[in-house]
């Protein structure tokens, strides 16, 4: 059966893009003299009747054990230098159907396809080079679905207790899951909504690298969070500048969300860190219709000094039509999210 292909657009890289972009080369020609594979590392992806985005990455790995052993080996400080493979071509079979997808310049597979599944959970598989399938789980959006929960990551679900400067680097060099604390509530707050509307979608958005996506996932499930897509960044120059930015990453994010389910009314959960709220009343101003209100986690004392203070409450929520909710933890938000009418009890 012949794929359908994915296409990317060119884009003019910066000079900071093009010295990276030569040095993943270079790395990926001495690791495929080497002996070493093309190797998918899957990630969720999500969509809607008649769509879907794919997403995983693409790195070479030793070919002494299977895909999926593979790809479970490629974390923590392993996840941050192995080495990606740029413009790699993956073949994705979604309901027997194959497509043709691309990676990215760093190795990072996201692409939206053109298929019709049933609303729910699917499983389709992903292969480069021929290599053995892995597969990956998507979420097809009921199309009749109103509600939504899109969280924040570090310091929301997750007590990170690091500076800003050095939370990047946690996120990459954490060896597994169990060196993280979920927040107070959190899971079964997320749990409790997934239970009232068990066809919503639940959405992770960070500014965390794509590297740390497989660490990420273990640590939500092991944690008793709702599964869903992870929507992550990739580190280093763009095609128009020396670092991306996080924040942009979060606002690109979720304006693509509203245009892509536009009848859906996100529950946004993040913190009181500085940026969450900026990010999410700007995107409230944007598009009223797309939010169903606003909880903000405070953090604790400690947490605040660590994340170089934190906005003053309500100064977003009292220009806002929006609900804005603000709780120490999962109960808290959740009881306020209750006597607002956003949620049943």
């Amino acid at each position: 059966m012949r794929a359908e292909s994915a296409s990317l657009g060119k884009e003019t890289l910066h000079r900071a893009a093009r010295i990276e972009d030569s040095f993943h080369a270079w790395r990926e020609r001495r690791g495929r003299r080497r002996g070493l594979v093309p190797t998918v590392i899957p990630y969720t992806g999500y969509g809607a009747p008649g769509w879907a985005r794919v997403l995983g990455r693409v790195v070479l790995a030793r070919p002494d054990a299977s895909a999926v052993q593979r790809a479970a080996k490629v974390r923590g400080w392993r996840s941050f230098v192995s080495i990606p493979t740029a413009h790699q071509h993956v073949v994705a079979t979604v309901d027997g159907r194959l497509f043709d997808v691309i990676a990215d310049r760093g190795g990072v597979v996201d692409a939206r396809i053109n298929v019709e599944l049933t609303p729910g959970w699917h499983t389709i598989t992903l292969d480069a080079d021929g290599s053995d399938p892995v597969e990956a789980k998507l979420f097809i959006v009921d199309p009749d679905e109103r509600f939504g929960l899109l969280s924040d990551i570090d310091d929301t679900v997750m007590v990170t207790a690091l500076p800003r400067p050095f939370l990047a680097a946690w996120n990459t060099f954490v060896l597994d899951e169990h060196a993280r604390r979920p927040v107070p509530g959190m899971a079964v707050f997320y749990d409790r909504i997934r239970a009232r509307h068990p066809g919503a979608p639940v959405t992770y958005l960070s500014t965390g690298a794509w590297n740390v996506a497989p660490t990420l996932r273990r640590f939500l499930s092991r944690h008793l969070y709702p599964a869903g897509p992870l929507l992550l960044t990739d580190w280093g120059p763009t095609h128009d500048r020396f670092f991306r930015s996080g924040r942009e990453h979060k606002v690109a994010q979720l304006r693509r969300l509203a245009e892509e389910l536009p009848e859906v009314r996100w529950v946004l959960v993040g913190d009181d860190g500085q940026h969450d709220e900026a990010i999410y009343a700007q995107f409230a101003a944007e598009h009223p219709e797309n939010v169903a209100a606003v909880a903000i986690r405070h953090l604790s004392s400690a947490e605040a000094v660590l994340a170089g203070g934190r906005t003053k409450a309500n100064e977003h929520s009292a220009a806002s039509s929006v609900p804005w909710c603000y709780a120490p933890d999962g109960a808290g938000l959740w009881d306020q999210l209750v006597e607002r009418g956003v949620l049943e009890p």
